[in-house]
């Protein structure tokens, strides 16, 4: 028997992750867009508190002792919750606060060593929604300075 001394042919070597990214490259795509489709969208989306300016430790205090007030029994609705709620009923299907015409004012101001001054202005094409509480920062207690305002407490501590 004669053996063949003939070397095969070499062929060249695949690159194994070119050829792994070439057929999945359609599904990688799909996900890639289904991210920026779906959840960019959400994770960008505007709200009440993204609008609020810079504020000081001290003011931002104030702004999480009244926004997240709910109520007495200290279970249920907020008033972020309830404010962003009337906000939503004023402006259904609509993201109102990514409209350039939208300004929301926040001003904290102290009056007193426990009392601070709270007032919130929302502005848009409809028209504007006024807040404007005192709140004692040690007793967290809030009193209402307009009708607005007070709508949102009774709400708040009423809501079931």
């Amino acid at each position: 028997m004669v053996k063949n001394n003939k070397k095969k042919e070499e062929k060249p070597k695949k690159n194994d992750f070119k050829s792994f990214l070439r057929k999945r490259a359609p599904i990688y795509l799909a996900i890639i867009t289904i991210f920026v489709i779906f959840a960019i969208p959400e994770l960008t989306k505007s709200d009440l508190q993204s609008r609020f300016p810079e504020l000081t430790s001290e003011q931002k205090q104030v702004v999480d002792i009244l926004m997240n007030y709910n109520g007495p029994n200290e279970s249920g609705l907020t008033v972020m919750e309830a404010i962003t709620n009337k906000i939503s009923e004023e402006y259904p299907d609509e993201k109102i606060f990514d409209n350039k015409k939208t300004i929301v004012e926040l001003s904290v101001s102290k009056v007193n060593d426990e009392e601070y001054h709270f007032i919130l202005d929302f502005e848009s094409y409809k028209g504007e929604l006024n807040y404007d509480w005192n709140v004692n920062k040690i007793s967290g207690k809030i009193t209402s300075n307009n009708q607005d305002s007070k709508h949102i407490i009774d709400l708040v501590d009423f809501y079931d």
